[in-house]
């Protein structure tokens, strides 16, 4: 890749729109979710994922059922984007949305 080829890639990455969020994670076989929030909920996913492979995960509720169950009974949901405009209250924000959609698919916080 040329230099200025490669200074347009990172520069577009830099100026994408971020999602913050909530998102669950679902398995199937054990019948159980969790909940939990991140700053971009694009990434999350592939993030989640290797933390659970690698055993690393710090839930160990969430890392026994992957282990149990393994990847392929896992199910990511984005569940709710938070607004831009919350910036400086996003995280009593994340906090509070986590709680209502953890209160309201009956599932654990992560």
């Amino acid at each position: 890749m040329q230099i200025d080829a490669r200074k347009a890639a990172v520069a577009a990455y830099k100026e994408r729109k971020v999602a913050t969020g909530i998102y669950a994670l679902h398995c199937g076989p054990a019948g159980q979710s969790w909940v939990g929030f991140a700053p971009d909920l694009s990434t999350i996913q592939n993030r989640l994922w290797f933390m659970l492979r690698m055993g690393g995960h710090r839930h160990a509720g969430l890392q026994r059922a992957w282990t149990a169950h393994g990847a392929d009974s896992f199910r990511f949901e984005a569940l709710e984007a938070v607004e831009e405009d919350v910036a400086n209250v996003r995280d009593r924000v994340l906090k509070e949305r986590r709680a209502h959609w953890s209160a309201k698919l009956g599932a654990e916080e992560i």
